[in-house]
């Protein structure tokens, strides 16, 4: 009895994530490195991870709003311009992007792979 509970469980979870994946991919576009850099220059750039990580290194223009902070700078972020997100695997990037599309912001792209697959120009803050 409690495996068929267990399987259930498991079950909704995978369909969650499915149909999670499904929604998120209709409102945020998942760019190559090669898309992100030809449209990032034109765009709002954000890097979405901790301060510490950032000043580590981040992509070249980029403003740094944690995903902790999103809700409290979200007027950082102007709605009429293509906004261009990344964070060091694409996770918090996801995250990020769905918070801002419910907030009714469009134009939203994430870098796939994150900055840790980056190979452009990165700016180091000592």
């Amino acid at each position: 009895m409690v495996w068929i509970i267990l399987a259930g469980v498991a079950a909704a979870v995978v369909a969650y994530v499915v149909i999670m994946g499904i929604m998120q991919n209709k409102h945020v576009k998942t760019l190559s490195e090669e898309e992100f850099k030809a449209g990032y220059r034109k765009a709002q750039l954000i890097d979405v991870r901790e301060p510490d990580e950032y000043k580590n290194g981040h992509i070249l223009g980029a403003r740094n709003i944690p995903l902790s902070q999103m809700r409290q700078r979200i007027s950082e972020v102007r709605n009429d311009q293509p906004v261009y997100l990344y964070c060091e695997s694409g996770f918090r990037s996801a995250r990020a992007a769905q918070f801002l599309r419910k907030k009714k912001y469009s134009g939203l792209h994430q870098l796939q792979g994150g900055f840790k697959k980056w190979t452009g120009k990165v700016k180091k803050q000592s």
